[in-house]
């Protein structure tokens, strides 16, 4: 249920409605744009009588929400949402041009990496350090280690770092040490996890699953937003379909549809959709044309020698010649960064 409250509200009658909703059991979520406010009321509301609110002097209009999601639907939060990332804003116009290598392989290669990034454009550095694969004889990555060469390579340039989280175990390094907390695509219905980044105030990237529906991913959203942190950007890297030529099919509609469902920002990643570096630079400008609030390319100097998806990375000259094209295109679609 949302309760829309006349323009010009004071504090006081707002505080009013708030008790209002609360002696009902609901949980009241306050959003003030530039227009109106609007409180979300998060709870059992079925069997809740709008006409209890509409009595009041400082209600405009109560509107039931049906979606299942309530905390990511543009319905509670009609403005763009932007997440601050270690003082670069996601969303709402801003881009997150996010670059680096699938896996951190030594300190030398990340920081090389990172400083070539840097100077092409980019804002973020990417590098897993925990690395999911598909077989258990793949290279797992680095483990602490790596997150600790990613540190250095933040130390060296000033890139905040996006790296994923697996496991619970590691959240509270996380929480003090990772900018933007990435998590993948195969735990993004690890409920349990989901629920325990609630408890951190860290931005997280959420990926969309192999297989997830657009609410499915939204939902996974909202279990981290009900846990206490609304900090949340979606990534889309691509879905699992009858297609085998590429590894995964990106599906650009999601940018669009996700922006009307939801407030949260949307980024892409066209590295994994397509699995093949001479799709990259295609995906990217498509999904900057789409409106993406953001990029996330694979970048390594040596992508013949890499140990994790070097298929689909490219070299820093070339992500620079990227770089280069999309800014040409980002004032067509008023996009900055």
């Amino acid at each position: 249920m949302i309760i829309v409250l006349k323009p010009r509200t004071t504090e006081e009658n707002l505080n009013r409605v708030i008790k209002m909703v609360e002696t009902k059991g609901l949980e009241a979520h306050v959003v003030r744009g530039e227009e109106m406010t609007i409180i979300g009321c998060i709870g059992d509301t079925v069997r809740i009588d709008p006409r209890l609110f509409e009595v009041d002097q400082s209600v405009d209009k109560v509107m039931h929400v049906q979606e299942p999601y309530k905390l990511a639907n543009r319905a509670f939060h009609p403005e763009d949402t932007i997440i601050d990332v270690s003082g670069i804003p996601v969303g709402g116009g801003h881009m997150a041009m996010i670059a680096g290598p699938c896996s951190v392989e030594s300190e030398e290669q990340v920081i090389d990496v990172a400083k070539a990034v840097k100077e092409a454009g980019a804002n973020m550095l990417r590098g897993g350090a925990f690395k999911p694969r598909t077989s258990p004889y793949s290279f797992q990555g680095l483990g602490l280690e790596g997150l600790e060469m990613l540190c250095r390579a933040k130390e060296e340039t000033g890139l905040p770092i996006v790296t994923e989280l697996m496991s619970g175990e590691y959240l509270d390094i996380f929480d003090e040490k990772v900018d933007l907390i990435q998590i993948g695509a195969r735990n993004m219905q690890n409920f349990d996890l989901l629920k325990q980044l609630g408890r951190t105030k860290r931005p997280i990237l959420l990926k969309r699953g192999l297989n997830a529906t657009y609410e499915e991913w939204i939902m996974s959203a909202e279990y981290i937003m009900a846990s206490g942190n609304e900090n949340v950007i979606l990534c889309e890297r691509g879905v699992r379909t009858f297609e085998t030529y590429t590894r995964n099919t990106l599906d650009l509609q999601a940018i669009p549809v996700l922006k009307k469902m939801t407030h949260l920002p949307v980024v892409v990643d066209p590295s994994h959709a397509g699995g093949k570096w001479w799709l990259v630079d295609t995906m990217a400008k498509a999904a900057l044309a789409a409106g993406t609030d953001g990029l996330m390319i694979e970048v390594h100097n040596n992508p013949d020698c890499a140990l994790c998806d070097g298929g689909q990375s490219l070299k820093p000259e070339k992500y620079a010649v990227l770089l280069e094209q999309l800014r040409r295109i980002a004032p067509i679609v008023e996009k900055t960064w």
